[in-house]
């Protein structure tokens, strides 16, 4: 339509001839190149046919774009003495198409040689593109210039925005020669990755470097009132790459600050890039002086890092850390992380110096399930020194200081396909207690097994009956499995006590129905147990200084044995329903009970025991009094030594669920809402029919309340004993009601429950979000912060940064309420198996968080001992958001652990090294 506009206006001003051109070269060229032909078009002289030239005009117009297309008399021609080969076309001033528009109008002013653009104007050349409200093209010398517009009320709108390639600039107002293709940009802003950029006058050379003067840049959204930002007068842009300044000094709330530099480099780079990590300095009261967190980064490729920081102290401490994250997109991703601690306390040569070493490795590897269906790869370690975490300077993680055990497992699986198919699982596990130091590791730990078949399962149809349901499967694992403590670990003690066992499994089992409402399973498993070595046992009545005692010798040598077992059950389930009338609350209440009774048998082994006898003992018996001791070459072994007692019992179990039908309070509902008030209260015990004694085992109860639906559940469990207690509190053949007691002991008891709620659940419409889901914290502990937060010093920085990004929050609708959560978990336990009735533990557990204003987040975490009344660890956080700028306070007021931490700096990961950190850490004992 702007074409055809054009193309008409030509006409009816005289120049109906240059028409049907300059609308194919509006078609061709765009509108700059028809600007171009346009000022250069010429008058011609009546009698001479020739071209008047313009003084204004510097540029001879090709004769095949400006002759007549009218019949020329033949005394015309020979008086014509231009040849049409004698013109050489000019070079082409554009490179590129252009392309325009505009919303109200678009005006050629031949007297200025100028084009105007009104509101919502836009130029395309190239990869170049600008956006104003005007834009005003000089064809004279090739040069574009936009400016805002006034609206209505006399606001200056529709600035400028001038895009080339993946480059933004937002100026004021620009200026662009099509010909250099360079620009000048006045108060342009500009954004470079994280980095927010304004600059006065700027002075575009080329594609990658910006020429700026009296300049601002900041990791501020809001450029022009930045809380912070760096003033240079001068300094070269590459976009992209990096910013280099002159002098530059750091302003906050527009008021300059001594930090400044005689010369800056900042980089822009998207890509990750090799570079130093500045260290942090301060002082501890043990190790004096230090600088912490130093090193040096690497961007190995695009599927790897590596950073390599390390801590030094002025008495001789120091902490190494290397850690690298890898990832290959579609196939598998992991991290890897190895910290040595060199650990030393008052001087050398003063009594109270001690040196201690630790290490910490931790790798995780997970593998895409794509990448290859048949086999997986998998690592989760957590591996080092028991009391790395107690002692380990530069780090509090509450959560692993609590933790008294550390764990580790690496595993292979492979599963080859077929009929049957085959399963295959190679591990290696470790576990460490950080109390004990005892270290206890499984590898290799190899497990296989042969899926279940169905011999004689039809080949069609659905399988019937006791026999059609008989299945089997082969199950086979085998372990090497060694027990050591840290000063043997890594040596070669740590072997000397290595045991290994296999054992194969085969069970056999079966399903049916009973008069159709009866469900039975019988089976039966056989198990063979190898064993690498073995303890024989013998009396010495000499040994001891006479007083004799039993030696065991280890006899290296392959041995086994083989158990096996018969069960059977038989279950069905009972549904009642009590309904109630329609228009009641309650419309009706169902209770399902899953009653089961099963019996097993269990044979002796006593082909695998042996015997022998104690004499002549006079520390317990009488003189030629004999003793005969019954054991077995496997006890103390791998798998321990067989039952060689006889056993046959019965077992019962009934299982209960209550369920009531309520009326929904919302009336567009056609259905009644189900709820749970019950679930699975289930009650078990069991007789043993070949027992001489005590044959009734303890009923066992466990259950589940629902209170609040999907948040708040109470979990319980008892225990009650029908027999009696003597005076010594030893339980014996006697029923407790024959003995003057009631029907059952309460012998144990145990309700816990954990609840989240906070101010969203309180308001209309709203629903509450669990915060364990938002929540992801390295290096173990809690999710839900009741033992306190983790934080590592060296990756604080990023953690406040990943929060911020994920929970940013709209200050102008703050409705002035106060959001809060809170986080509880609650423990009683009761013991009374000999009389004793008391409360063995009785705690709670809380961590909450409060928002007093719509930055200031205030929490805490800690819990109280009911049964010795105290609070337990309490981690306390005060947190505030400055924009720009992140500040923090955490203090943990008492415990061995006491200690503090306040943090300041910049929220952007490009300027992370902008801080002030200072830190009490926790005092440790070597």
């Amino acid at each position: 339509m702007a074409l055809q506009k054009l193309s008409h206006s030509f006409t009816k001003i005289g120049y109906k001839p240059l028409q049907t051109t300059v609308r194919n070269i509006l078609y061709s060229l765009s509108f700059s190149l028809f600007c171009i032909c346009y000022t250069t078009a010429q008058e011609f002289d009546k009698t001479t046919k020739k071209p008047i030239q313009s003084p204004k005009d510097s540029i001879t117009l090709p004769k095949k774009d400006v002759e007549p297309k009218t019949e020329l008399l033949e005394n015309e021609k020979d008086q014509d003495t231009v040849k049409k080969d004698s013109v050489v076309e000019p070079p082409q001033l554009l490179t590129d198409k252009v392309t325009y528009k505009s919303k109200d109008y678009m005006r050629l002013s031949r007297r200025e040689n100028k084009m105007y653009l009104y509101n919502e104007a836009e130029i395309i050349y190239g990869e170049m593109q600008i956006n104003a409200g005007l834009i005003i093209v000089d064809n004279s010398k090739n040069e574009v210039y936009a400016y805002g517009i006034k609206d209505s009320v006399g606001d200056y709108t529709q600035t400028p925005v001038f895009k080339q390639a993946q480059n933004v600039v937002e100026p004021d107002s620009i200026r662009f020669n099509f010909d250099t293709e360079k620009a000048l940009i006045y108060n342009s802003r500009t954004k470079q990755g994280e980095m927010n950029v304004k600059g006065e006058v700027s002075k575009r050379v080329n594609d990658s470097v910006i020429y700026m003067s009296n300049v601002k840049f900041t990791t501020a959204e809001d450029v022009d009132n930045a809380d912070y930002y760096f003033y240079a007068r001068r300094i070269k842009l590459v976009p992209k790459k990096k910013i280099v300044t002159g002098l530059v000094n750091m302003f906050i709330a527009d008021v300059p600050t001594p930090l400044g530099l005689p010369f800056g480099y900042f980089p822009l780079q998207e890509k990750r890039t090799s570079g130093f990590i500045i260290p942090s300095y301060g002082e501890e009261n043990n190790r004096g002086y230090f600088l912490q967190n130093g090193g040096y980064y690497f961007a190995l490729s695009d599927y790897a890092d590596l950073t390599v920081t390390g801590d030094y102290y002025t008495n001789g401490s120091y902490t190494l850390l290397a850690e690298t994250s890898y990832a290959v997109r579609y196939k598998y991703r992991g991290n890897l992380r190895f910290r040595f601690e060199n650990n030393l306390t008052s001087e050398r040569g003063f009594p109270d110096f001690a040196q201690r070493t630790t290490y910490n490795i931790q790798w995780t590897h997970s593998q895409d399930a794509k990448s290859n269906p048949n086999s997986r790869f998998s690592a989760s370690v957590n591996f080092g020194s028991s009391d790395f975490f107690q002692q380990s300077t530069n780090q509090l993680n509450t959560g692993n200081f609590l933790n008294n055990q550390l764990s580790s497992s690496i595993s292979y699986s492979k599963t080859f396909q077929g009929d049957p198919q085959v399963n295959l699982n190679v591990a290696a596990n470790h576990n460490s207690n950080t109390n004990t130091q005892e270290v206890n590791l499984s590898l290799p730990n190899v497990n296989a097994s042969v899926s279940r078949i169905f011999p004689f399962a039809p080949k069609v149809g659905v399988k019937k009956g006791i026999i059609q349901n008989i299945n089997t499967q082969y199950n086979f694992r085998g372990e090497n499995r060694i027990t050591t403590n840290d000063d043997d670990l890594f040596t070669g003690d740590m072997f000397n006590d290595a045991r290994i066992g296999m054992q194969h499994s085969i069970p056999i089992s079966t399903n049916f129905k009973i008069f159709k409402y009866l469900s039975a399973t019988m089976g039966t498993s056989f198990q063979e147990n190898w064993v690498f070595e073995t303890i024989e046992q013998s009396y010495d009545p000499d040994a001891n200084d006479g007083a004799g005692e039993v030696v065991r010798d280890t006899i290296a040598g392959f041995d086994a044995f083989r158990t096996y077992n018969f069960s059977t059950s038989l279950g069905t389930t009972i549904y009642g329903t009590f309904n109630f009338k329609k228009d009641k609350k309650i419309q009706a209440i169902r209770h399902t009970m899953r009653p089961s009774v099963s019996y097993s048998i269990n044979p002796a082994f006593d082909q695998f025991y042996d015997e022998y006898t104690i004499t002549d003992n006079p520390a317990t018996l009488d003189i030629n009094e004999e003793e005969v001791v019954e054991y077995s070459r496997f006890e103390g072994g791998f798998f321990g030594a067989p039952s060689n007692t006889f056993s046959s019992s019965i077992g019962f179990s009934l299982s209960n669920n209550l369920e009531a039908k309520v009326r929904s309070k919302d009336t567009t509902d056609l259905e009644p809402k189900k709820v749970v008030l019950l679930n699975n209260l289930n009650f078990r015990t069991a007789y043993n029919i070949a027992g001489d004694s005590l044959q009734l085992s303890p009923l066992s109860i466990t259950g589940n309340i629902p209170i609040v639906q999907n948040k708040l559940d109470i979990n319980f469990s008892a225990e009650l004993d029908p027999y009696a207690l003597d005076n010594n509190n030893r339980k014996i053949d006697v029923w407790n009601i024959d003995n003057g007691g009631s029907l059952f002991r309460l012998t144990r008891a145990s309700a816990n429950f954990g609840y989240s709620f906070s101010s969203k659940d309180f308001e209309k419409g709203k629903t509450n979000e669990d915060p364990l889901t938002n929540q992801t914290f390295q290096n173990g502990g809690r999710p839900d912060n009741l033992f306190g937060g983790g934080t590592d010093f060296r990756e604080e920085q990023s953690y406040r940064q990943n929060n911020k990004d994920t929970e940013k929050k709209d200050v102008k609708n703050y409705n002035y309420k106060i959001p809060w959560s809170l986080r509880l978990s609650y423990t009683v336990n009761y013991s009374n198996n000999a009389r004793q009735n008391e409360i063995s533990s009785h705690s709670i557990m809380f961590s909450g968080d409060v928002e007093l204003a719509p930055k200031w987040t205030v929490g805490v975490s800690s819990g109280y001992d009911l049964k010795n009344p105290g609070f337990t660890f309490t981690n306390l956080r005060f947190q505030r958001d400055l924009d720009s700028w992140n500040m923090s306070f955490n203090w943990i007021p008492f415990s061995e652990r006491t200690s503090w931490n306040f943090f300041i700096g910049i929220s952007s990961s490009v300027l992370s090294d902008i801080k002030y950190d200072k830190r009490r850490e926790p005092d440790r004992q070597l």
